[in-house]
C-alpha cells in the first residue's frame, strides 16, 4: 500500500536496535515513524475532530424524551470530551494504532430522534450500552475479526477510497463550499456550490485559501504541513473575523473568536444515568430489539471501514489485508460505545478524521495518547476548543482525501466481478453520507455478481450472513411495518 505524500517513510521490517521504552512498546522506528510526527498527527486529529465536543452536545440537547425531558449541554459537553479521551488513550495504548475515538455522527442521531421520542433518555442510552456489550461479545468470540478477514482485499481497498471521497465531502459540506438542498426545494441536484450555487462570504474564502496553501504544503512534502494550516487558518480567521465584524452563525458551528473565559469547569451529572433493559419495556420488545439490530450493523461497519481505511493509508496492513492488533483494537470500539451509552454521549466510535493524523505521519498508538491527552485538557478549556472554525480544520480532510483516494490505482478495473463492487462501495459511501451502505452495496453487489458468473465457490460463508444481515438493514422500514412496529 502506499503511504501518505506527506511526510512519510516507508516502515522498515524490524526495529533498530536500542530505543528508549516509549519507541519499543509502541513499534515506533519499526513503523518508520518518530515520536515528532507522532505528536503532530495526535494534534492533526484532534483540531480535525474537535467540533464533536460542539456538535455532539446540540444534537443530543436538541431533542426531547418521550416525557419531554431535555439532556444539559454542559453536562454533553463533558460526557462527549471524557469519554473521547479515555477510549481514544486506551486505544492508543492497547490497540497501537493512530485511531481516535469519539461519539458517532449518525449514531447520536439515530439515539437523538429514533429512540429518546419512544423512551427516557436513560432507557436510550441503555440500548446504547447494549449495543456496545453485543460488539464485544462478538469480537470476543472471533467473529468480527473473522468477518474482517472474509472481505475480499480489492473491497477493502474500495473501502480506503470510497472514505477518502467521503471525507472530502465532509470537508466541503462543512465549510460551506457545497450545501446539500432541501427536498422542499424541488431542483434536479442533490447540492450545490456554496449556500446558493455560488461562493460567497468570508467563511468560504478562508477555506479556499486553506485548502491551496494545504495542498501546496502537501505537494512541497513539507512537515507537519496539515498542523501548519490548520493552525495558520485560524490565525487568519481570527482577523477576518475581527475585520470584517461578522455574526457567529457565519462560520457555523464553531466562530473565530477568543473567548473572554478560557477555563471552563466539567460537569460530570450524566454519568452513569443509564437502564440497560428499560426501553424494552418502553418501546416493546420488538421495536428495541430493531432498534439495537440498527445500531450494532451501523457502528459494526462503521468502524470496520474506518478502522481498514486508516490502517491501510498508514501502510499497516499486511499482504492479506488484515490490520494489526485487530482483536484487541475491535473489542476496544465496542468498549467505547459501552462507555458513550454509560456516561450519556451516545455511541463512541473510530473516527474517520484520524486520517488527518496519518497524513501528518502518525502510524502507532502514541498519536491516538496524544489526540486522548487533548480532549482530557478540553474538559477544562472546552472553550478554547471552539476556537477552531470549521472553515480551518476541513481543508485537512480534502487533503487526506486525495491521499485515500490515491488507493484505487491497487484494484483490478479489468475483473468486473470485482471492479463493479469496489466502485459501487467508492460510489455510495460520499453520495449517501455513510461508510455502512458502502460496504453493504460492496457485500450485496459481490455476492449477486459472483452467483451470476456461478463462482458461488468464491464466496466465504461469512460474507454470505453479512449480506443477509445487510438485507435486513436495507429493508429495515418495510421490515418493521410487517412487523407492525411503526
Amino acid at each position: 500500500m502506499p503511504g501518505p505524500v506527506v511526510d512519510t517513510e516507508k516502515p522498515v521490517s524490524a526495529p533498530p536496535p536500542g530505543g528508549n521504552a516509549l519507541d519499543r512498546y509502541f513499534r515506533i522506528s519499526e513503523r518508520g515513524s518518530t515520536p515528532g510526527r507522532e505528536i503532530r498527527g495526535g494534534f492533526a486529529t484532534f483540531f480535525t475532530m474537535a467540533y464533536i465536543l460542539v456538535l455532539n452536545p446540540i444534537i443530543l440537547s436538541g431533542a426531547t424524551d418521550k416525557f419531554g425531558h431535555h439532556l444539559s449541554t454542559t453536562q454533553l459537553v463533558t460526557a462527549t470530551a471524557l469519554v473521547a479521551a479515555v477510549m481514544t488513550a486506551i486505544m492508543g495504548v492497547g490497540g497501537n494504532l493512530p485511531l481516535a475515538v469519539a461519539a458517532g455522527l449518525g449514531l447520536n442521531a439515530v439515539v437523538a430522534f429514533q429512540l429518546a421520542p419512544k423512551m427516557s433518555w436513560p432507557d436510550a442510552m441503555g440500548l446504547v450500552v447494549l449495543e456496545g456489550l453485543l460488539i464485544c461479545v462478538l469480537v470476543a468470540t472471533g467473529l468480527r475479526e473473522a468477518i474482517m478477514n472474509a472481505i475480499p482485499l480489492p473491497i477493502k481497498q474500495a473501502i480506503s477510497v470510497g472514505i477518502g471521497l467521503f471525507i472530502a465531502f465532509i470537508g466541503f459540506i462543512d465549510a460551506g463550499f457545497a450545501s446539500r438542498i432541501p427536498d422542499a426545494a424541488k431542483t434536479t441536484v442533490p447540492v450545490q456550490l456554496g449556500g446558493t450555487g455560488t461562493l460567497t462570504g468570508w467563511p468560504v474564502l478562508v477555506f479556499c485559501l486553506g485548502v491551496l496553501l494545504t495542498v501546496a504544503l502537501v505537494a512541497r512534502r513539507v512537515k507537519g504541513a496539515i498542523l501548519i494550516s490548520i493552525v495558520v487558518m485560524t490565525v487568519v480567521a481570527i482577523i477576518v473575523n475581527e475585520i470584517a465584524d461578522l455574526p457567529a452563525g457565519a462560520w457555523g458551528l464553531t466562530a473565530p473568536k477568543v473567548p473572554d473565559d478560557i477555563v471552563a469547569s466539567p460537569d460530570f451529572g450524566l454519568i452513569g444515568h443509564f437502564s440497560l433493559f428499560g426501553g424494552f419495556s418502553e418501546a416493546g420488545v420488538v421495536t428495541a430489539s430493531l432498534f439495537v439490530f440498527t445500531l450494532v450493523l451501523s457502528d459494526f461497519f462503521d468502524a470496520m471501514g474506518t478502522i481498514v481505511g486508516i490502517s491501510s493509508e498508514a501502510g499497516l496492513l499486511d499482504e492479506q489485508g488484515r490490520v494489526p492488533n485487530i482483536g484487541r483494537v475491535l473489542f476496544i470500539d465496542g468498549a467505547a460505545a459501552v462507555a458513550g451509552g454509560a456516561a450519556s454521549a451516545s455511541s463512541n466510535t473510530a473516527y474517520v478524521e484520524s486520517a488527518a493524523g496519518v497524513g501528518e505521519g502518525a502510524r502507532t498508538g502514541l498519536a491516538s495518547v496524544v489526540t486522548g491527552a487533548l480532549f482530557a485538557v478540553a474538559l477544562f478549556l472546552s472553550p478554547l476548543a471552539a476556537v477552531v472554525p470549521s472553515q480551518a480544520a476541513a481543508p485537512a480532510l480534502v487533503a487526506v482525501g486525495f491521499l485515500l483516494m490515491a488507493q484505487v490505482r491497487n484494484i483490478d478495473w479489468t475483473q468486473y466481478d470485482i471492479a463493479i463492487p469496489a466502485f459501487l462501495t467508492i460510489a455510495t459511501m460520499p453520495f449517501t453520507y455513510s461508510i455502512t451502505n458502502g460496504i453493504g452495496a460492496g457485500f450485496l453487489s459481490f455476492v449477486a455478481i459472483k452467483l451470476a458468473l456461478g463462482k458461488v465457490r468464491e464466496i466465504h460463508p461469512l460474507v454470505w450472513g453479512v449480506s443477509v444481515c445487510f438485507l435486513a438493514y436495507f429493508a429495515i422500514d418495510p421490515l418493521q411495518q410487517v412487523l407492525g412496529v411503526k
